[in-house]
């Protein structure tokens, strides 16, 4: 079997599975044995009743205390039942698992494991599994792996192809050179993906995955090289020379800029006035006035002649910009237009048209923009609003919409320097690091959950003074289908807490994208008074009129994860507040909230958060990172970022055309990240 074979040569996966597969982006061997644990199960001792803590997973030992009940919430069908030992008792719920209510025998004694959730005030284990005396005993002490799935794929199923393609793929080369491997203590690529699946111990887990991390980032840093070589001193077609309307907006704004902002406006006007292309990075803190500065920037090539687009993550930040830069450049004569993917068929041919018939000047949206079938009279300057992604290949792709257009990306990523450097590689950057004067700094705290019931006191009372609020939920990781139910739970409880006037509303990533919009934009219309989610709202909404942001289980994320969140709030005149709330506030936890409780600067934050995190909770949640990235933390792993980008450094030209000659799979991966053909 071959690594570049379809994943139905493994024994046991039939069409159907194969289909199942495929709805996880795996259709090859090489994608299976690539498609890594989220984390890992780790059986642990039976513990007492009477010990058990929020937010853990738990195994206990003893007996049904009563019949088990059953009643329905919204298609649901939720059983609980009390079970007890010798400590204590706890209430004990399952979704959708009718069947138990003939099974559970009173009296009989059982060992069960579950996640310790708090739901109305009680703590309660959600969804345990029932096991045998021989299943425990099995599985005690072993770390099993635990995979993100689709519905119809069970766990089971993906670990036991996983087993299945170790045993039978005949193994590639490793490309990255033994020197190399023996200077940076890593182990083969073989053994790495291995252990990273089936691992004996958390030391060999860690040594497998730093090799793993290690070769990503070496990936990504060559990729990287290949796209700066090709831009490097390119002669730009645009030169961005009349300047009379961004001195008129200049004037017509309510306000000066900060000297941050002057710095990367004039930085940028260098850039466009140069005669070369330019890629540029502008780093700033959320709510540092990066907008304004793309929007200078679009005006200057409107004014010139040709058009500019700027792509965001979300429509509703489309929305919000485009509305933005029409009250601020229509008098200027610009025509500004708005493209996004669920616009009706016959507005995206009218946005199609303008674009393209060069009578719309700046074009404002998603990645509607980049689509193919929109085509572009002059495009001369493209802005990407990343936040926290660094995708070189959707940069590529908007590049490639014109002839050597100018590229502006902006990111609220508030990482060090010597990071932004390594994973911006292909750009120059410019830094904000100064917030408008008007703005109040955000009045933080971080709290235990004892002080949930002052919390919710006081938003009801930022509420009834007009104000709007954000709550992260914890988050969760038992299925498919817990996100959902725990943003739900959630926001039914806060329901019955608040008085009915107060208008809850729940948002979480499983949700239809026209439904996730819709509840976004009646949030930023003033519609809904609190907004219940998942971290789903890090990205892509500007309400001014939202005050509160209170998080969840902070301990769960990163330092500068939350610096993120907490910028949703702070964006308005009134004074904003946000609430870390710690569902597990060990010494350790508080410390290091009381970091980002004492700081509103991002950079600061991000600097801490490095120092830190060190090697990270290993068996924990993915706490931040990019998607471009399966394994690799650009903070729990910044050493490795840096070895991998110093190795890659020093490698010749002619010795990763050589790389590239004997391992094909090398140039592939390469491409992954550029989103087109590597050329060496």
């Amino acid at each position: 079997m071959k690594a570049s074979d379809s994943i139905r040569t493994i024994k046991g996966i039939g069409e159907k599975s194969g289909e199942l597969f495929g709805k996880l982006g795996i259709t090859t061997v090489e994608e299976l044995l690539a498609f890594y644990p989220r984390e890992y199960d780790l059986f642990t001792a039976i513990q007492p009743v009477s010990s058990v803590r929020e937010g853990e997973t738990a195994i206990l030992e003893g007996s049904f205390a009563a019949r088990p009940k059953m009643a329905s919430v919204r298609n649901l069908k939720i059983i609980t039942c009390r079970f007890r030992d010798s400590t204590g008792q706890i209430l004990v719920s399952w979704f959708n698992m009718p069947y138990l209510m003939r099974s559970l025998k009173m009296g009989m004694r059982y060992i069960i494991r579950g996640r310790i959730a708090r739901k109305n005030g009680v703590l309660q284990m959600v969804q345990p599994k029932l096991l045998t005396k021989e299943e425990y005993a099995n599985q005690k002490g072993k770390l099993s792996p635990v995979y993100p799935l689709t519905a119809g794929l069970t766990n089971h199923a993906v670990a036991k192809a996983v087993a299945a393609a170790l045993k039978e793929c005949e193994a590639e080369s490793d490309f990255l050179p033994l020197e190399l491997r023996k200077e940076y203590d890593l182990q083969s690529h073989k053994k790495a993906v291995q252990t990273i699946h089936f691992p004996d111990s958390k030391e060999s887990y860690a040594k497998a995955r730093r090799r793993l991390v290690f070769e990503e980032f070496f990936l990504f840093s060559l990729a990287l090289r290949q796209v700066r070589e090709k831009k490097h001193s390119a002669a730009s077609p645009h030169c961005l020379k009349k300047q009379e309307k961004t001195k008129k907006l200049l004037s017509a704004l309510p306000y000066t800029l900060t000297s941050g902002q002057e710095k990367a406006w004039k930085e940028i006007q260098g850039d466009l006035q140069s005669g070369y292309v330019m890629n540029r990075l502008v780093q700033g803190d959320v709510g540092s006035g990066k907008t304004v500065v793309a929007m200078l920037a679009l005006l200057l090539a409107a004014e010139n002649g040709y058009q500019g687009a700027i792509m965001v993550p979300t429509e509703v930040l489309a929305k919000q910009h485009y509305e933005e830069f029409r009250k601020y450049l229509e008098p200027l004569g610009i025509n500004v237009v708005l493209l996004t993917g669920s616009m009706t068929a016959a507005a995206k041919r009218e946005a199609g048209r303008l674009i393209e018939g060069h009578q719309a000047d700046i074009i404002v949206g998603t990645h509607a923009l980049i689509q193919e079938k929109v085509s572009y009279a002059d495009l001369a300057l493209v802005v990407t609003d990343e936040q926290h992604r660094f995708g070189v290949r959707q940069r590529e792709q908007f590049s490639a919409k014109g002839e050597a257009p100018h590229m502006l990306v902006m990111s609220a990523t508030p990482i060090p320097r010597t990071l932004a450097i390594i994973l911006y590689g292909d750009l120059d950057v410019s830094v904000i690091d100064v917030l408008p004067s008007e703005r109040l700094p955000i009045k933080n705290c971080a709290v235990d959950t004892n002080y949930r019931p002052q919390a919710y006191r006081f938003m009801e009372k930022q509420v009834q003074e007009g104000h709007q609020v954000y709550i992260i939920c914890p988050m969760v990781e038992e299925s498919e289908n817990s996100e959902a139910e725990n943003v739900m739970d959630y926001t039914n409880t806060l329901r019955e807490v608040l008085p009915p006037s107060i208008h809850v509303e729940y948002l979480h990533g499983k949700m239809r994208p026209a439904l996730k919009n819709e509840i976004m934009e009646a949030f930023a219309s003033g519609e809904i008074d609190i907004l219940v989610s998942t971290t789903v709202i890090e990205v892509g909404i500007n309400v001014p009129n939202a005050t509160v942001m209170m998080i969840e289980n902070a301990e769960r994320f990163g330092l500068a994860q939350l610096h993120q969140l907490r910028g949703r709030v702070g964006r308005g005149a009134a004074q904003s507040y946000c609430i870390f709330m710690a569902g597990n506030p060990s010494k350790e936890t508080m410390e290091r909230l009381r970091i980002i409780e004492g700081s509103n600067d991002g950079f600061y934050v991000a600097g801490q958060d490095l120092k830190l995190r060190g090697p990270g909770d290993l068996f924990g949640i993915r706490q931040s990172g990019d998607l471009l990235f399966r394994l690799g933390d650009i903070y729990q792993d910044a050493k490795e970022l840096q070895q991998a980008n110093e190795a890659a450094s020093s490698f010749e030209k002619k010795d990763i055309q050589l790389l590239c000659k004997k391992h094909e799979r090398l140039k592939r991966k390469m491409a992954q990240y550029t989103g087109g053909e590597i050329t060496i």
